[in-house]
């Protein structure tokens, strides 16, 4: 019999017969490690349990109470359902399936009308009868031609089969479920009857392919964990994410909206969402002028050549819009990045060593050609303004203008509360020379000095290759998410490579030319993703100075007390306070409520004895007491609380 060598985590080489199982060498290893497992990581590929090992290579036993063990789980989550709806529906057709973050799903497309979540009780039905009956799932290697004819005529299947064909000398790897053919990769367990903890979860449509001149399929979503304690947290968590989803909390608001007749990915900013944003850029503005950067604006369009200089277009060629052609030879480009106009601020003046470091910034406006699948309210749109900064420095600045635009980070993240976050130095991947601007003294340069500088500010980090930007590396900051997730929310990165290809100079002390070094930097993201993160991490209840509505005065009789009421209003107006009075015929408790739903930070409710004394009653949001205070009190109040950026003042 012919042998293979299994190598395995801790180092050891063993022989085995050709065309054994992970389940026939975790049984070698122990009885208790077999029972746990539910898969193999072969040569860095997830493989089935009982699939056979044909060449030498590295092994590693995946047990259920793993990552790798869930992927396997939801992976036959998908076959399962998938097997379920089959049988339901003798005439649809079945896309691609993919494991997500927490779950799975399949793409479907059944000419008898598309499945509804209606209809998850009948579909969940069936997937318990398949558990039960305790299935077998067949991990098989088919030709070509086996697995059209086994796939019966599904345009899509028989696509994805083509696919694999072609990558495989002929050959597709499927997965067997009573009469249902996967082509889908990833590893199954043995049977059905460790997926039983499952839940349907939502259905969405999908371009087939994610192209939009394709069809549209009908995406079915779920999840399957091995105990019903973790389905429950599931459950849980998407349940508070549906609370915290910035989509609902902005319709509920009248923050923004998009509406498809305009164009997806396109925002509109309604009022509160509008005074939301403006005291965001008023802030950063603020902050950054405080901090010696100078504000500028440029357009949003410019001739082509300058991205192809820039690189741009090499790079990023598939998240540009299509070149405009004037007609005269002239072809105008929506910009997808800030720092080309950036450098054009830069290149206008002859600059000198006296200059430097010379701030740039701007809420510059860009636009990406992003796929509809993609787009997601505000956190991902087609049009966007970027609070970008860019800073031309002598190279011997690089580490204290690096250190001072962190600082200016942390203290943004301070007033807004923002604690949860790490740092990332991301690298290139130097076998990606596509991606990568090919110049490995300048990686190497840049790499070292962005990880000295974060060495000697004894700052905690991790690396990451492959997330750099093509023209160098950077700090990255990964903000946890109100749902736990990780996303990338502000940014510092070095650049000796766009100074280099825009040939920038400045004159030294010792009157030669000198080449600067830029250094890009973004703090708060988008406005439109910074503010979509910001309300699903407040949950839409802004604090006090953020609050697009921060005050709203109820009368407790509009012929008694209305006019007092407008009294106040125009006093904290004149003090730049939110304010607005609800005189609507309606009853006092339901305005209250009302209020409440609309999250606004303070509401005052005046009757007879406010009138009197001058005073307010005051009650704050998420709170059930109301408080007694002069007008002189809650106006020193709330502005101490807009002034402090709504934090807890410290006690001495």
């Amino acid at each position: 019999m012919e042998k293979i060598k299994i190598k395995f985590p801790d180092g050891a080489v063993k022989e085995f017969d050709k065309g054994i199982t992970t389940e026939a060498i975790a049984k070698t290893i122990s009885t208790s490690l077999a029972k746990k497992a539910v898969a193999g990581n072969y040569n860095d590929q997830l493989v089935d349990y009982q699939q056979g090992l044909s060449e030498d290579g590295t092994l590693k036993i995946i047990t259920k109470d793993s990552e790798e063990g869930l992927q396997v789980l939801w992976q036959t989550g998908a076959i399962l359902m998938a097997s379920a709806l089959s049988e339901l529906y003798p005439k649809m057709h079945f896309g691609k399936s993919e494991v997500t973050e927490h779950g799975f799903y399949f793409d479907t497309d059944n000419a008898e009308g598309q499945v509804a979540e209606t209809e998850f009780d009948k579909i969940s039905q069936k997937m318990k009868e398949l558990v039960k009956a305790n299935k077998v799932i067949e991990y098989k290697v088919l030709s070509e031609k086996e697995v059209l004819a086994a796939v019966d005529g599904d345009p899509y299947r028989m696509e994805l089969a083509k696919e694999i064909a072609d990558d495989n000398n002929g050959q597709v790897a499927v997965h067997v479920l009573g009469d249902f053919v996967d082509v889908s990769k990833g590893a199954k367990l043995a049977s059905t009857k460790n997926a039983k903890i499952f839940q349907l979860l939502s259905v969405a449509g999908a371009y087939w392919k994610g192209v939009s001149s394709n069809p549209m399929l009908q995406r079915v979503y779920g999840t399957v964990f091995f105990k019903q304690k973790e389905l429950d947290a599931e459950l849980k968590r998407r349940q508070e994410a549906r609370e915290r989803d910035h989509r609902v909390i902005g319709n509920d608001l009248d923050l923004f909206f998009v509406d498809p007749k305009v164009g997806a990915g396109l925002p509109y900013w309604m009022p509160k969402g509008a005074t939301i944003r403006r005291t965001i850029e008023r802030y950063i503005i603020d902050k950054e002028v405080s901090r010696g950067y100078e504000h500028v604006y440029t357009p949003v369009l410019a001739n082509l050549d300058l991205y192809k200089q820039s690189g741009h277009w090499d790079h990023y060629r598939e998240d540009m819009f299509p070149p405009m052609d004037m007609g005269d030879g002239e072809m105008l480009e929506l910009r997808p990045m800030n720092c080309p106009s950036h450098i054009q601020i830069y290149n206008r003046h002859i600059r000198s060593y006296r200059d430097l470091p010379l701030r740039i910034a701007e809420l510059g406006m860009m636009h990406r050609y992003e796929k509809s699948g993609a787009l997601t309210g505000l956190s991902r749109v087609r049009e966007m303004t970027l609070n970008d900064g860019h800073t031309f420095v002598a190279p011997d600045q690089i580490e204290e203008e690096f250190k001072q635009t962190l600082q200016l980070m942390v203290s943004v993240y301070s007033d807004f509360d923002i604690t949860d976050y790490r740092f990332r130095l991301s690298y290139r991947d130097p076998k990606n020379t596509h991606k990568y601007f090919d110049d490995d003294e300048m990686w190497e340069k840049s790499q070292k000095m962005l990880k000295a500088a974060m060495d000697d500010l004894k700052l905690d980090y991790y690396e990451a290759e492959g997330e750099a930007a093509f023209y160098g590396p950077k700090l990255d900051v990964q903000t946890k998410t109100a749902l736990g997730g990780e996303e990338t929310l502000s940014t510092i990165q070095l650049d000796f490579l766009l100074p280099e290809k825009f040939d920038l100079h400045y004159v030294g002390a010792d009157g030669e030319e000198h080449r600067p070094v830029m250094i890009h930097r973004g703090i708060v993201s988008t406005m439109e993703r910074f503010t979509a993160y910001l309300t699903e991490i407040y949950k839409g209840a802004f604090p006090t100075w953020l609050a697009p509505q921060q005050v709203t005065i109820i009368p407790v009789k509009n012929d008694l007390h209305l006019a007092y009421c407008e009294q106040l209003r125009d006093r904290l107006v004149a003090s730049n306070v939110r304010v607005n009075i609800d005189d609507r015929n309606e009853k006092m408790g339901y305005k209250v409520r009302q209020a409440q739903v609309s999250k606004i930070p303070y509401i005052l409710v005046v009757g007879d004895k406010e009138v009197a004394e001058k005073g307010v009653a005051v009650r704050r949001y998420g709170e059930n007491d109301t408080k007694e205070v002069s007008t002189a009190e809650f106006l020193e109040e709330i502005l101490a609380d807009i002034a402090s950026y709504s934090r807890e003042t410290k006690q001495d």
